[in-house]
């Protein structure tokens, strides 16, 4: 019996028979699972049916049909709701133009080929659309099992399992949280997961950057203004406090809060009363706060750059974000979910990377910790012509590339990528391999590890040969 995460799917949407005979014949040979509609109509009534397990990894549809045609039915085969397994669709036309391709890939086409499509070409297509909605489902079960922020929090390196730990600790409570890390580091992502692991994950959780906005603006958005309080406030708005009620409000940047506002943001903490500006009837709100600076706000408190008592009872609780460079074992995982995420929003499947390419990340200090990583994976994505990004694609000031930089002394006990070849694949094995063994072959505990669902981690064990573990 075939598994049917291996089936590969295709739905042929044509009104010409003999179109369809071909195309039956050439993705039959490599391994399609072929089913026909001949009207847009027959399709999208196939798809309404299809349970999950039996819809098409993919829907290879003519532009020219009769009744609807094919840009009619993109639009309606990208709203259906099929089983919550996003369905990729290739178009194929014989009237192919620039511009009908273009508004093709805007209405959420994957590509686009003209008829007579060259077979190699034809399956080549098929095969990478397959591979870009398995990505989606991926990712899918990912923002559904950990939520928007836990689904980010990638590694598995000694800091970061400390880390989950100790979310997963804090999180149920109602301790205010001050989240300390470089630039970069993910303390958004931290906050997120807080809010996600308390009682108040059904309710608002409201984020605010003190650093983008002058103090004026600052308070009236955090606190809220009456109407007529200054010159423009045309009616009353509630502030970020009042919104985030029953949930929880993140301040970022904390460090640059004005002083001013400093000594109210003290007082929602001691009593939980909110004065709007113009206003004279404080509001109760409950609400939590977490904060995060990238600045040493103990030193800013006790040079009286920032107000101690605040700084006090901001720091209840205290969580350090570690850099990319304290960390540099979760590379590998980091770069799989990165390029995943990234070939999802550009529409192109990188298969692996190469241990030249790994080395060279290990060798790098990065400042701009897994912001700047993400930015050099999609760099690298974009420019690559082949599936397996080579260190030809990193930036040129990158460790052993032209005007390189020295490696950052960070990177000294960097493992070294140099056993072979590595593609995510085997990234993904042997970290499979490592949280069994941490679990004790635990399915649910091993999924929990490894941040996806244990549907997907059961489909990954009978891939990787690791189920009768």
């Amino acid at each position: 019996m075939h598994d049917a995460e291996a089936l590969k799917r295709v739905l042929v949407v044509d009104d010409e028979p003999g179109h369809r005979l071909m195309v039956r014949a050439v993705l039959s040979d490599a391994g399609w699972l072929v089913d026909e509609a001949a009207s847009a109509e027959q399709a999208l009534e196939r798809l309404r049916r299809a349970k999950s397990g039996s819809v098409p990894d993919v829907v290879l549809l003519d532009m020219r049909l009769p009744g609807m045609d094919g840009m009619e039915a993109l639009e309606c085969i990208t709203r259906l709701d099929t089983s919550g397994d996003p369905v990729p669709v290739v178009l194929l036309t014989a009237y192919g133009n620039v511009g009908s391709a273009v508004s093709a890939m805007k209405r959420g086409a994957f590509d686009y080929l003209t008829k007579p499509a060259d077979n190699e070409e034809l399956v080549a297509v098929m095969d990478k659309a397959r591979d870009y909605g398995r990505l989606l489902r991926e990712n899918q079960n990912l923002r559904q099992r950990m939520g928007p922020g836990g689904a980010r929090l990638i590694g598995e390196s000694p800091v970061m399992r400390a880390l989950k730990e100790l979310i997963s600790q804090v999180g149920p409570s109602e301790a205010t949280v001050l989240v300390l890390g470089e630039s970069g580091t993910g303390k958004e992502l931290a906050a997120e997961a807080l809010h996600e692991a308390s009682p108040r994950a059904a309710k608002p959780l409201i984020r605010v950057n003190c650093a983008a906005l002058p103090g004026e603006l600052l308070e009236s958005e955090l606190f809220g203004h009456v109407k007529g309080a200054f010159t423009g406030a045309l009616r009353d708005k509630p502030g970020r406090f009042v919104l985030a009620d029953g949930g929880t409000l993140f301040l970022d940047e904390i460090g640059e809060m004005p002083p001013n506002l400093q000594a109210k943001l003290l007082r929602v903490l001691q009593d939980g009363l909110v004065e709007p500006v113009g206003g004279v009837s404080p509001i109760q709100v409950d609400t939590r706060i977490i904060t995060a600076t990238n600045r040493d706000l103990a030193a800013e408190a006790k040079s009286g750059r920032f107000r101690e008592d605040l700084y006090y009872r901001l720091n209840v609780l205290e969580m350090r974000m570690p850099p990319l460079r304290e960390r540099l074992d979760d590379l590998p995982l980091l770069v799989g979910y990165l390029l995943r995420k990234l070939g999802e929003k550009n529409r192109k499947v990188v298969r692996g990377v190469s241990p030249a390419f790994l080395e060279r990340l290990s060798q790098y200090g990065w400042p701009g910790n897994v912001r700047e990583l993400e930015n050099v994976l999609e760099r690298a994505l974009i420019l690559s012509r082949s599936d397996t990004l080579g260190p030809e694609m990193l930036p040129p000031h990158f460790p052993g590339g032209p005007g390189a930089a020295q490696p950052h002394p960070g990177a000294a006990s960097t493992p070294a990528f140099n056993d072979g070849p590595m593609d995510f694949e085997g990234a993904e094995k042997a970290a499979i391999e490592r949280a069994l063994g941490v679990t004790g072959g635990h399915r649910e505990r091993t999924a929990d590890v490894l941040g996806i669902s244990r549907r997907t981690l059961q489909y990954k064990l009978r891939k990787y040969g690791l189920a009768r573990r």
